[in-house]
């Protein structure tokens, strides 16, 4: 067993850990995941993937003979109101792995909650806004739970806006689903889904068990200037400007402008050794425009 490839088990192979499956799946790994829909299943195989069926309250047939081999797992599972699903439903299994050399946690920035543009960093309070923001601060003392009781090595990676092919400003522009809201002083995080895929890799080649990583890029930056650039860059003209107050916006899309705050990226970067690709929405928008699909591997 000491001879086969590491083996990656991401349980939600969405967005963000598709684009690390891709990488790892090119570097020779083999690479298992979850997937709510059978269908995806047998997608996701025919790219190399060993697909599971899971979903909240559809836990994994035979848990032990799918997490059988892992070496790496990534978890990016939403909690929800009875907490986080995974460890709702396997957490047993998995704190019962044998040789895990590394776990990562996909959380997300807003466990910080609103600093009126403020910064903030990995040993900032966390003080989130609403109830989603609540559920992802139990989710991350569950998850270290394990760390700490049965010293397996997690993670926890605190995820910004993410953007990347087939998601971002431009498709929204493009497809005239964009609006420009303007809200004085307001600023969000982002990140390019390639950029958290290099800071996971980087992780798992320096895990340090228990630590928390901001994945942001270097710019926090107002949403409608960035609505704006994607904007020009598609030589198309900027959605009109419409007021915070007037966007009537629902409490869903409302809820995301709660939060205003800077982000800082710099422990990735001195602790990881990252060097972003994308360290700015410009970068980011205008490659996604000259190649709009990632290549292989990523």
């Amino acid at each position: 067993m000491s001879d086969s490839p590491p083996r990656l088990f991401c349980f939600g192979l969405g967005f963000s850990a598709r684009a690390l499956a891709r990488r790892r799946l090119a570097d020779g790994w083999r690479v298992a995941g979850t997937t709510r829909d059978p269908a995806k299943a047998e997608a996701l195989a025919a790219e190399g993937i060993e697909a599971f069926v899971f979903a909240n309250g559809r836990p994994l047939e035979d848990p032990e003979a799918a997490l059988a081999g892992t070496s790496h797992l990534l978890a990016s599972a939403p909690p929800d109101a009875e907490g986080d699903p995974v460890l709702a439903a396997h957490g047993a299994a998995i704190a019962a792995l044998p040789g895990l050399q590394w776990v990562g946690y996909l959380s997300t920035t807003g466990v910080y909650g609103n600093r009126a543009g403020g910064w903030v960093d990995e040993a900032s309070a966390l003080t989130p806004s609403g109830e989603r923001g609540r559920r992802r601060v139990a989710a991350e003392a569950a998850w270290l739970e394990l760390h700490r009781r049965h010293g397996l090595p997690v993670h926890l990676f605190r995820l910004a806006g993410i953007y990347g092919p087939g998601r971002s400003q431009l498709d929204s522009v493009a497809g005239g689903r964009a609006r420009r809201i303007v809200k004085p002083g307001q600023v969000f995080s982002r990140i390019h889904v390639e950029d958290i895929a290099t800071v996971l890799e980087a992780s798992m080649a320096r895990p340090n068990p228990g630590a928390a990583y901001n994945v942001c890029d270097d710019e926090a930056a107002d949403p409608a200037e960035v609505v704006a650039f994607a904007a020009a860059l598609l030589g198309l003209p900027a959605p009109p400007a419409v007021p915070f107050e007037e966007a009537g916006l629902s409490p869903m899309a409302a809820s995301f402008y709660e939060d205003n705050k800077r982000v800082s990226n710099r422990r990735i970067k001195s602790e990881l050794g990252v060097v972003l690709r994308y360290p700015d929405y410009r970068s980011g928008l205008r490659a996604l425009l000259a190649a709009p699909e990632p290549g292989p591997g990523g």
